[in-house]
């Protein structure tokens, strides 16, 4: 084990090894270390693993898009055989229901000039395509102890939106270990295990780190990908306070529950997106039905200690997440008792990710995924790459933010709108929609 790479890198879920894999192409000897077992063990283990593309602003549009090609071809991205196995990409398509809460012509737009895919679907087709769904509008999401909960609805909803090329990945943690396989083949390196207990620096540069096991590790380049305890490590470099836009540890629950009666929702459901009722879900293994909430404002948020949080699913989380699809779903069967999972977020002020460098010289930063950057982690991997090496180049990012040109779309994504200091984008959803 090398204790001085060129790019150490803090976290070893999914955007972590895409970096370590990127930076490696590019001849960098790269060390992950995480204080988890194994890759992805950790938040990405746990993700919901959408691949959808109706973000709220255009660069997020577009880096989801582009995400597609490296979901949509991963033999081919990966480039090696991992013994484990290579995660599937699950094409169901993702069916937008039309909603209050998200600006279905301003998606729209972005769609247009990103080039996405997709159909308009009107209210008969939508019930025709989703025939086990009651489309009347039950907005604003409600919890089950709201006195209007069960009010019947005489509104019906417009109809949705269709992007036949996005789905979901089932299996996030294989996904994110197919890409340690590759980056291994590159000579990157793993630890694992491995809790980081301090930033090492001086007044103008990132030294390296130390573990908890009172082991050094020299490195002039250091990237901050440990999810949610990213604003614990921002903290340990002293930039937190340098950051305008700052980070917390979100907990959040998704839960699992059988269908209606005839309906197989891994033969004939949809990944849905569906703000209307506060929900998102798609099919699970097994034929069952994986459901989370949207983050209506009647939901509480849950902002923790990531290393000191309730990993039970809540009996009240779970009723008011299953009752609200039990109202788009009328015959769905409610089980006796909740089943799911508790995890984090790492959430940033606008839900919208923070990619850059930092005030700290070779401290860079891909964090605030809000748990919507599952996807993403490929090309953000490769965005992350170039800044890194423009910037110890002597580009001056701050100045001038970078340029990005996505590789397989060939468009422009402009870094200012995941820049560390950015104003609060009021363009997003404040919410897992990013």
């Amino acid at each position: 084990m090398s204790n001085k790479p060129d790019v150490l890198i803090i976290g070893a879920g999914v955007i972590g090894c895409c970096i370590a894999y990127e930076m490696s192409k590019a001849g960098f000897r790269t060390l992950n270390v995480d204080f988890q077992p194994a890759a992805g063990a950790g938040s990405t283990s746990n993700s919901y693993g959408n691949v959808r593309f109706y973000y709220s602003t255009r660069d997020g549009c577009a880096l989801a898009y582009e995400s597609a090609w490296y979901w949509q071809n991963r033999p081919e991205y990966i480039g090696v055989s991992d013994p484990r196995g290579m995660a599937r990409y699950n094409q169901t398509g993702t069916v937008f229901v039309k909603n209050r809460v998200l600006n279905w012509v301003k998606i729209k737009a972005n769609f247009d000039e990103v080039g996405v895919p997709y159909e308009e679907w009107d209210l008969a087709t939508l019930q025709q395509r989703v025939p086990v769904a009651d489309f009347h509008s039950y907005y604003p999401p409600r919890r089950p102890d709201d006195p209007e909960f069960f009010n019947e609805s005489n509104e019906w909803l417009d109809g949705a939106g269709y992007t036949p090329d996005s789905g979901y990945v089932p299996d996030p943690q294989l996904a994110t270990q197919n890409v340690e396989c590759a980056a291994k083949a590159l000579g990157a390196q793993f630890q694992y295990n491995a809790r980081v207990a301090a930033i090492r620096r001086d007044s103008q540069r990132v030294q390296g780190v130390a573990l908890a096991d009172g082991t050094n590790i020299d490195a002039p380049i250091l990237v901050n990908v440990s999810g949610p305890h990213s604003y614990k490590i921002s903290v340990m470099a002293s930039i937190a306070d340098r950051n305008r836009i700052k980070t917390r540890a979100l907990r959040h629950e998704v839960h699992v529950v059988p269908p209606p009666a005839g309906f197989e929702p891994e033969k004939e459901g949809f990944h849905t997106s569906d703000a209307d009722v506060g929900a998102y879900y798609r099919p699970e293994a097994g034929n069952m039905i994986l459901t989370g909430s949207v983050d209506p404002a009647c939901d509480p948020k849950e902002w923790v200690d990531p290393d000191d949080f309730d990993r039970e699913v809540s009996q009240s989380q779970w009723k008011a997440q299953v009752y609200r699809l039990a109202r788009r779903f009328p015959d769905l069967p409610i089980p006796q008792k909740p089943s799911g999972i508790a995890d984090l977020y790492d959430v940033s002020d606008d839900w919208i990710p923070i990619y850059d460098k930092s005030d700290l010289g070779g401290y860079y930063q891909a964090i605030g995924g809000s748990g919507n950057q599952f996807k993403t982690a490929p090309p953000a991997g490769v965005m992350m790459a170039e800044l890194i090496q423009k910037v110890e180049n002597g580009y001056d990012h701050d100045a001038q933010p970078l340029q990005h040109k996505l590789p397989k779309l060939g468009l422009r994504i402009d870094m200012a709108a995941f820049h560390r200091n950015r104003e609060i984008n009021r363009n997003s959803s404040f919410s897992v929609a990013g």
